[in-house]
């Protein structure tokens, strides 16, 4: 499918433009801001960003030196509802949207970079319209219903996992990894210190539980639970999530327990300290583990988008021997025995050498 409309090219800019299009939750706008990162290390790019009006990904762009352009849009659904039908219209109001805001780019010096998310759709649509190339990145190992959209119109996709090849056509699909920060591949750990306590100064093992920036209460309270014997035995750093953050701070005291409602720039280093990680399995925490070394405790999201988490941990767990408790298992005596499998000696195990960042700046460069 090419072209549908001819531009008045001669009248555009030859800059190279990078649109960058995701959203509906961090797990996808995290790996964009991650590579825009990277790219707006060099001047010959003009990077924007298309995202909803009230949205995560609004926010979180907010850092970083780029334009902003807040677009109408649906959410999509596999299963029936009537909200269906009004998200119909809002995805064309979308289509619409993009439509006029990509027009005034030129076709040849112009490339739309998606993440995922139902943001997403409407502006590669209109990508495909405009004659524009777009890549998209899929994050997970089981494919989201808004990328098996954009893959029909997309020129290539690329995965974070060699198993998600079966999901796309093999012949524009490529094994890119996740984009993850450099630091993940280095040994250096630099020093922690959170809430006035230098972590990387302890006798006791550490352990980091965390249930990503909004939190897991189920993960929680598993920690409140076993607190006694979880305190006697590890320096415990607990990412909260916010919402939860006064309540487990009031109630769990300990000297060895540390209560954060988030964990910004210090995670990779606190996942290289730790001797145990506890966590959901959302891609870029997997990813980032894989690519440190970590063997791990993953206690999947059971109502993940097709289970996709457990498929997640299912990756770390060939390459590493992570552990991997479903909900439905879950159990003091499951969680502990887990304790006892990793055991007190962790060291980093590198197995992954593919940075993905790198390699898709490297295929953004050659898109031009």
């Amino acid at each position: 499918m090419g072209a549908l409309f001819i531009f008045p090219e001669a009248f555009m800019s030859n800059k190279k433009t990078l649109i960058f299009t995701g959203g509906g939750s961090g797990g996808h706008v995290m790996p964009a801001l991650t590579i825009i990162k990277k790219i707006n290390e060099d001047a010959r790019y003009d990077v924007h960003y298309i995202g909803g009006i009230a949205s995560i990904e609004r926010e979180l762009v907010q850092d970083y030196k780029l334009t902003y352009h807040p677009i109408r849009t649906g959410k999509l659904r596999r299963y029936l509802s009537l909200e269906n039908m009004k998200d119909i219209i809002r995805v064309f109001l979308g289509l619409v949207d993009s439509f006029k805001l990509l027009w005034k780019f030129d076709r040849k010096n112009t490339l739309v970079f998606s993440t995922g998310g139902f943001v997403s759709v409407p502006v590669v649509l209109a990508a495909r319209l405009q004659g524009k190339k777009s890549f998209i990145h899929e994050q997970t190992s089981r494919v989201g219903l808004a990328n098996k959209i954009c893959s029909i119109f997309a020129n290539r996709v690329f995965i974070s996992f060699e198993d998600s090849y079966k999901y796309f056509d093999e012949n524009k699909t490529y094994f890119s990894g996740y984009p993850l920060r450099e630091e993940c591949y280095t040994d250096e750990i630099k020093p922690i210190k959170i809430n006035g306590r230098v972590i990387n100064e302890t006798s006791k093992p550490i352990m980091f539980v965390t249930g990503g920036g909004n939190g897991a209460q189920l993960i929680n309270k598993l920690i409140e639970k076993n607190f006694a014997f979880l305190t006697e035995k590890y320096l415990i750093v607990h990412q909260t999530g916010k919402a939860f953050f006064n309540d487990y701070s009031t109630k769990l005291k300990h000297p060895d327990y540390i209560a954060v409602p988030f964990i910004g720039t210090e995670m990779i280093d606190l996942f290289k300290l730790a001797t145990v990680t506890i966590s959901r399995s959302g891609a870029g925490t997997v990813c980032e583990l894989i690519a440190v070394g970590k063997k791990s405790i993953y206690i999947p999201l059971k109502i993940a988008q097709k289970n996709e988490q457990f498929f997640n941990a299912l990756e770390a767990h060939k390459k590493l021997g992570s552990i991997i408790i479903e909900e439905k298992e879950l159990t003091d005596a499951s969680f502990l025995q887990a304790l006892s499998d990793i055991g007190d000696h962790n060291p980093m195990t590198k197995v992954q050498k593919q940075n993905g960042l790198q390699f898709l700046v490297e295929e953004i460069e050659k898109a031009f």
